[in-house]
């Protein structure tokens, strides 16, 4: 690769001054040892992570003053790096490798879940159940580059490619689930910080008509709700000890700083938290993000003093729901049941038919969802199990967890 140098320059006169990234050459990656690239590795079975992890090939100026490179895991089953897959585009032939979504700054070390890996080999390859082979090399290398604020890329250079041999499997391809992330905080739910999710934490809500992602789910999520002042934070994940995570600090909102501020607003009210989790793949870790918007809502927020559930399951009697904010003003709503298959729910005001909520589910992994619609059709449960249904009376949306 052609060596190159990026100036950095203030005015005509002082060029002479200014600090010049010095272009690193290489850097090394390398598998977990306890991975042998040569014996092949069963994607269906394995239960442990890929784990990657590679040198770090920081960039100095002149003056020795570190620039933090960002860097982009690529996978290939050809090992030849030279059309990237697009999950948004409409042809992909040709392309012959994909990237991993999140970028990193500050971490050297990724870990790959082996069946999310196989889906998007099979996505990328096209392989039909009779098509998907035996065997397949897998090709891995690491991108590191310079971003600006524009996210133009400076100084690119990609480490040694490594090949592990793996055991493919076929699955029959869905749409990925759309990416949603959770508030926490003094400002949500019970206040706590704690973790269960209704009475501590609020997930975010898909949006109606917003296309998602089919591979990585990405999109514009959303919620709606009081907000005191008193701080908050968004977690990407309930169960990654706070890796993935948006706070804020002077220049703004800040992704994956443990050391970032609680976001607060200048003043109590109902605010539209709003998050493209799109563009927030495209930020690295500690780097400031427009992703993330907060800004008052101007719509209706009736507060009601009770909200229930009723169904074919209790002969449409109420079962109430609890509020989810008891220390403010309330617009998020959680209860935990069993169904039967079968039976049939709808979610309304406590002692009135005046507001109630109804529709047709949207299936994902872990449940269904609903965009609540008024005095709409009766929410039918398919399959048997205990749930925990969340509802935000202002969007309508409606939740069931399968637990």
């Amino acid at each position: 690769m052609a060596l190159g140098f990026v100036a950095f320059t203030a005015c005509e006169d002082d060029n002479d001054s200014n600090p010049t990234i010095v272009q690193p050459t290489a850097f090394e990656i390398y598998l977990q040892p306890s991975i042998d690239g040569n014996v092949n590795l069963d994607l269906e079975k394995t239960t442990d992570p890929i784990v990657l992890s590679w040198s770090q090939p920081t960039p100095y100026t002149d003056f020795n003053a570190p620039v933090v490179p960002t860097y982009t895991v690529q996978v290939s089953p050809t090992g030849s790096f030279s059309t990237p897959f697009d999950a948004t585009a409409e042809d992909n032939t040709g392309a012959d490798f994909f990237n991993i979504n999140e970028t990193y700054t500050n971490g050297k070390r990724v870990e790959i879940n082996p069946q999310s890996l196989n889906r998007s080999l099979e996505e990328l390859a096209g392989w039909t159940e009779e098509t998907t082979p035996a065997v397949q090399q897998v090709f891995f290398r690491v991108k590191s580059a310079v971003r600006d604020a524009s996210f133009n890329e400076y100084g690119v250079i990609y480490s040694n490619v490594i090949a592990l041999n793996t055991v493919p499997y076929y699955v029959e391809l869905t749409a990925a689930d759309p990416e949603i992330w959770w508030l926490i905080g003094a400002d949500i739910a019970d206040g706590s910080w704690g973790g269960d999710i209704g009475k501590c934490v609020i997930p975010m809500q898909t949006i109606e008509d917003e296309v998602y992602d089919s591979k990585a789910g990405q999109g514009i999520i959303q919620w709606i709700g009081y907000i005191g002042g008193n701080g908050f934070k968004l977690r990407g994940s309930m169960d990654d000890n706070w890796a993935t995570q948006i706070g804020q600090n002077d220049g703004g909102f800040v992704k994956n700083d443990g050391g970032s501020g609680n976001i607060t607003v200048s003043e109590p009210g109902i605010y539209k938290v709003t998050l493209n989790t799109a563009e927030l793949a495209k930020v690295g870790d500690k780097e400031n993000t427009t992703a993330l918007t907060i800004e008052k809502y101007d719509g209706s927020a009736p507060v009601f003093t009770g909200m229930a559930i009723a169904g074919s399951f209790n002969d449409w009697g109420d079962m109430p729901m609890t509020p989810c904010s008891t220390g403010w003003e309330n617009h998020d709503w959680y209860v935990t049941n069993t169904f039967a298959a079968g039976d049939e729910v709808k979610v309304k005001q406590a002692d009135s038919w005046d507001f109630n909520k109804g529709g047709t589910f949207v299936d994902y992994s872990a449940g269904m969802y609903v965009y609540g619609v008024s005095n709409g059709a009766n929410l039918k449960i398919a399959e048997a199990g205990t749930y925990l249904i969340l509802f935000n009376d202002i969007t309508g949306y409606i939740r069931f967890i399968k637990l």
